[in-house]
């Protein structure tokens, strides 16, 4: 009996997991209340007509907030990027707090809600550096040319991938020939 039981289950388990024919793959039938729609609840972005003006806003907003030494902002189509300079005694923690309270100052602000707001010196200086090409007249390769700076920094070298160089001995000999003739003279 047992023998029958065996394989009158093995041959359930064989016809269900047969049963995912073709027809059974079809997606549910779409009923009238199944519609789901989301609503957005916060306004998007402001859009930014005036980047000058609003560079020139989020700086003095950003300044106003204490341990902030300068602010420089950079608005690029319609995102505000803003560097804080802190001064380079200032200790992590505090550039820490510092920074979150430019973020808070930012968050009423229609503008500066959306903004990056960075402490990092090198990326403050760099912002400064934009913007000075920008009053220039080159906004384009003011740009470019910090993006590249900024990426050459952040691309690791990578030892294993150096080719050794070849010492050219003609080259040391050169070099130590005034060395020790010099010497000699003494």
């Amino acid at each position: 009996m047992s023998k029958w039981v065996l394989a009158t289950l093995t041959a359930a388990l064989i016809l269900t997991g047969c049963g995912n024919g073709a027809g059974n793959n079809r997606p549910p039938a779409e009923t009238p209340g199944n519609n789901v729609q989301a609503q957005q609840n916060e306004p998007g972005k402001k859009l930014i007509e005036d980047p000058k003006a609003v560079e020139l806003h989020l700086e003095e907003l950003a300044a106003s907030v204490d341990g902030v030494e300068a602010a420089h902002c950079v608005v690029i189509g319609n995102t505000a990027i803003v560097g804080l300079d802190v001064g380079g005694e200032v200790e992590r923690s505090r550039v820490g707090t510092i920074k979150y309270a430019v973020a808070e100052a930012f968050r009423n602000d229609p503008y500066g809600i959306d903004a990056f707001v960075t402490a990092d010196l090198d990326m403050s200086n760099r912002l400064a550096e934009i913007r000075e090409d920008i009053v220039k007249g080159r906004p384009v390769a003011g740009f470019a040319e910090e993006l590249a700076d900024m990426i050459g920094r952040l691309v690791p070298q990578l030892p294993r991938y150096l080719s050794p160089v070849q010492p050219d001995p003609d080259a040391i000999d050169r070099v130590l020939q005034p060395i020790e003739g010099k010497s000699r003279g003494k």
